[in-house]
């Protein structure tokens, strides 16, 4: 089970300037007790995100960010997702809303293992 800071350092990789970076974390955290998301809910959004794009485009995995940012009324889940190429034949959705012999969680879990 990740724990609150394991996502946070899976979503915002170490920076150079250690001051960005602990505002980025606590606009998460800040963000993330407004929305009363749980790290495993954000996870597997992230995962199904990133598996519906990859349907379309080639990503670049390692390049990918996720983040959430409030304002006083609302919050946003902000993804960065670098588009390595386009698909020559994206994967068509069937009837049923999913695509043949493909689910988000296998998608995204075929992409993390991808190599670069």
């Amino acid at each position: 089970m990740l724990r609150l800071m394991d996502l946070i350092n899976q979503l915002f990789p170490r920076s150079q300037n250690s001051r960005q970076d602990a505002k980025r974390r606590l606009q998460f955290v800040l963000a993330h007790d407004r929305v009363d998301l749980t790290p495993q809910i954000l996870e597997q959004m992230r995962q199904e995100i990133m598996a519906v794009i990859a349907r379309y485009v080639e990503l670049d995995t390692d390049s990918v960010e996720f983040s959430l940012e409030s304002d006083q009324r609302m919050t946003a889940l902000v993804a960065n997702v670098p588009i390595r190429r386009v698909r020559k034949e994206p994967t068509i959705l069937d009837d049923g809303g999913d695509a043949p012999e493909s689910s988000p969680q296998r998608d995204a879990e075929a992409l993390e293992s991808q190599p670069n």
